[in-house]
């Protein structure tokens, strides 16, 4: 009979082996190093992980091998600026899962991997307890012992050495069921794991981290326009106005004070009042129509006041505990220097006109686009743009807020960010983009440190506690941090709109204490809410015009911030937007949720009456069993807003929340006595 190739069988029962070229396929398999897989690492991808300086980086992965071999494993991780990678012990969880920790002692960014191996020694160890409880012979697992102990002093240096020439001194001592205990002890697993060659080793992926100072996650933010800080809409407010301004404004508990553009502002097609064309005489124009005949940006409104006095303001800010952050809107009027220093750097439509910015069917006759394609802008304006950022970095800035930035390319904040981070790793970018969801999350994977969201329209319980669990669990958590702003000048939610002191202090409840980090546009305080019909935008909008105010006009809510912003600093729990869990409140107007800090098994429980015009109660749970409690034993009870304890007994208990008073927020100490 022939072969299915056409030869002949061979007449022998074996099988012969023929020299073959190279198979690349079997060179990959008998890969040493691809007898161990590790996956599922998480955190993990192919984006900057986020932390703060000070937290405890924890990764998980899936480790596995063929056989019944025991895996040793390690974390590595290594900062920016060192070249040695430091070791963290990986610990088993069951299931072929492992963790590692490791502190992040310092800001900036990190690298970091799994790394796994064989564990020949432990693996011995394991089996020779095995066989001693079975009162097997180990006569011959003596011998091999030895072996593994004296290759390990072989490659050892040092005190390692000594300990193992410790251990072989033991085993040519000692009877053999001391022997057995000796190759058994820790401290002979320890020695020869320090000295003894690893086998089949195996790494992950490399991954990114960045890690970031405290305000990246945390912080009250606070916007406003510089000129509306006046007495007048007739007088232009100034940086010095501004400096004034800042007890009301740190006396409501805010760390970052957020002004929106300062640049001088073109006068081309400039906007009119409720963004009209054309303009009136003395209209201030809005100020993200950036540059005119007094510079770009790198220059200052001359309206608001000099250099001396920003730097001023800068300081003055950082005396009373305020940060200042600036708007970075990559955007021109027509007027602005670039435009016939760099015409290159922008499009220009067939019949030589420049073609503005557009959102059809909107066009925005007072702002040019820059091109960063066009072959004169490769890298010249990509540079230019690097070095504003610097520029301001050295005027005292180091929080940006950046405007729209899902309309320019992604490559171009990735190596932006990146390079700025080199060179000042304290530097913050929070991202304006209210966009699709992957573009919002592919910015903050890119690097920016924190992102609007669409948090202004998510009012129902069910929207909220769906939202809340897609950003406050892995993956989303770990490279996307939530600014929840209650407003902004481009939107007046329609929650709001109907100016009910109710409404405001529910959506302050819900940002303050969902998220670590929060924020207000000025006016919010006393309640402005006035829209322009069938818009989800201010009537009369700010941006187009100075807007004095009466700050303590009646109603405002000044004193509810100042307290919700305080609770924020006392409480861990409510620095960041993870660690929270929704429970059950048995009305659909009332959202009940808990937060609890890294490391922590105290409680902050928050209750929040959605409905602005009515009055709600229900029965809701308390979450006894996270303190291992039966369902009818007692806790006691902190009212963080009223300052009083008092005493939960049960597991059920009942509740009504009036609009004049919409929520409640509570803590509960895990060594809480019954």
């Amino acid at each position: 009979m022939g072969s299915p190739s056409g030869g002949t069988l061979p007449r022998t029962g074996r099988v012969s082996h023929l020299a073959a070229p190279p198979d690349a396929g079997l060179a990959r398999a008998i890969d040493p190093s691809r007898r161990i897989c590790i996956s599922s690492v998480a955190p993990g991808g192919d984006y900057c992980i986020k932390r703060i300086v000070g937290d405890e980086l924890r990764v998980e992965a899936d480790i596995i091998c063929d056989g019944h071999g025991l895996i040793a494993g390690a974390l590595l991780v290594r900062h920016a600026s060192r070249k040695d990678w430091k070791r963290f012990v990986l610990q088993p969880l069951g299931n072929d899962r492992f963790e590692g920790s490791c502190p992040l002692d310092a800001t900036g960014s990190y690298e970091f991997l799994i790394e796994a191996w064989l564990d020949e020694y432990g693996g011995f160890v394991r089996d020779v307890e095995k066989k001693r409880l079975a009162g097997q012979d180990l006569s011959l697992e003596i011998v091999e012992g030895r072996a593994f102990a004296e290759n390990a002093w072989e490659a050892a240096k040092g005190a390692g050495k000594e300990a193992l020439k410790a251990i072989l001194d033991g085993l040519d001592r000692l009877a053999d069921d001391e022997r057995v205990r000796l190759l058994c002890a820790d401290e002979t697993r320890r020695a020869i794991a320090s000295a003894a060659r690893r086998t089949f080793v195996a790494q992950s992926n490399i991954y990114r981290l960045e890690a970031e100072r405290k305000r990246a996650g945390f912080g009250s933010w606070y916007e406003l326009f510089p000129r509306s800080v006046t007495d007048s809409p007739e007088r232009h407010g100034t940086f010095k106005d501004v400096i004034a301004s800042l007890p009301r404004i740190r006396s409501m508990g805010f760390d970052v004070l957020y002004l929106t553009p300062i640049h001088p502002i073109g006068k081309t097609n400039r906007k009119g009042r409720n963004n009209t064309l054309p303009s009136a005489a003395g209209d201030p124009g809005s100020p993200y129509a950036i540059g005119s005949a007094e510079g770009g940006h790198d220059a200052i409104h001359p309206a608001l006041g000099t250099f001396g006095d920003f730097r001023e303001l800068v300081d003055e800010a950082q005396k009373q505990g305020l940060e200042i952050a600036l708007d970075i809107a990559i955007q021109c009027s027509p007027d602005h220097p670039w435009l016939k220093e760099h015409p290159g750097w922008f499009d220009w439509r067939p019949d030589g006109s420049i073609r503005f910015a557009e959102n059809p069917p909107k066009k925005y006759e007072d702002i040019v686009p820059v091109d960063f394609h066009a072959p004169d802008a490769r890298p010249a304006l990509w540079l230019a743009l690097r070095d504003i950022v610097l520029f301001w970095i050295r005027n005292g800035v180091r929080i940006f807020r950046v405007d729209n930035p899902h309309t320019k390319p992604f490559p171009f904040w990735e190596w932006l960010i990146a390079d700025i981070r080199k060179r000042h790793a304290d530097v913050i970018f929070l991202s304006e983009a209210f966009t699709r969801p992957k573009a919002m999350y592919r910015l903050a994977q890119l690097g920016f440190s924190q992102s609007y969201t669409y948090f202004t329209w998510r009012n129902s319980k069910d929207e909220i506690t769906a939202y809340m669990n897609e950003l406050s669990k892995p993956p989303v958590c770990d490279f996307f941090r939530p600014n929840f702003f209650v407003n902004t000048p481009d939107i007046n939610p329609v929650f709001l709109q109907s100016g009910t002191r109710a409404a405001f202090l529910i959506r302050a409840c819900l940002a303050a204490t969902l998220s670590g980090t929060w924020g207000v546009y000025s006016g919010f305080e006393l309640l402005e809410h006035e829209p322009l019909p069938g818009r989800e935008e201010y009537a009369d909008s700010e941006k187009y015009e100075i807007k004095p105010r009466d700050w303590r006009a009646p109603g405002n809510i000044e004193g509810e911030i100042a307290a919700l912003n305080a609770l924020r600093k006392q409480e861990a729990a409510l620095q960041t937007h993870t660690g929270l869990t929704f429970y059950n409140a048995f009305d659909h107007n009332i959202l009940y949720f808990g937060k609890h800090a890294a490391g922590s098994d105290d409680r902050v429980l928050v209750m929040i009456n959605l409905d602005p015009f009515g009055a709600h109660e229900c029965d809701f749970e308390i979450p006894l069993w996270e303190w291992r409690r039966s369902d009818n034993e007692s806790l006691q009870v902190e009212d963080l807003l009223f300052g009083y304890w008092f005493v939960w007994t049960g597991k059920i208990q009942h509740i009504k929340l009036e609009p004049s008073a919409p929520y409640r927020i509570w803590r509960i100490r895990a060594a809480s006595p019954q």
